[in-house]
């Protein structure tokens, strides 16, 4: 772990609880530079924008291919609130993005969507979608569960 691995999960955190005030899904996620600058942060947008893949971490990814060059994001540090799905972590990988750090895991997420219909979710940790990709993504979590358990409470 960083130095301020765990800042930015609580400040990743944060962001997803201000996706939810605006009407979204509660996640967020943020894009360090190799020096532990932050560059970039987004939230979930899946109703607001009515885009199905407006996940924060895809989000991010968008902005930062837009605005951060590829030898720079190949540095990066990509937090995120709950661990990405598979989507977003096809995303992170195709974006060059060299490390996730996140809070929530996904079992820990499906432990408080189990309600929903079986249909809802993937069951893939960002783990398993890495180890299929030609280069390596470090990624670490679990961290600040609890904390991140917060921010769904009442919300699926």
């Amino acid at each position: 772990m960083r130095p301020y691995d765990l800042d930015y999960l609580r400040k990743a955190i944060d962001v997803a609880a201000r996706a939810r005030k605006h009407g979204n899904h509660p996640f967020g996620a943020l894009l360090v530079d190799s020096g532990g600058k932050l560059l970039l942060e987004a939230e979930n947008t899946v109703i607001t924008d009515l885009d199905l893949t407006g996940h924060a971490e895809t989000n991010l990814v968008r902005k930062a291919s837009a605005a951060v060059l590829p030898e720079v994001r190949q540095g990066c540090t990509l937090y995120t609130s709950t661990e990405p799905c598979a989507m977003c972590s096809a995303a992170i990988f195709w974006s060059g993005i060299s490390r996730v750090v996140y809070a929530l895991s996904e079992q820990g997420l499906l432990e408080l969507v189990a309600h929903r219909p079986a249909g809802d979710f993937l069951n893939l940790p960002c783990r398993e979608v890495f180890a299929r990709g030609g280069r390596a993504v470090e990624v670490v979590g679990p961290f600040l569960e609890e904390e991140a358990k917060q921010i769904h409470v009442g919300f699926w």
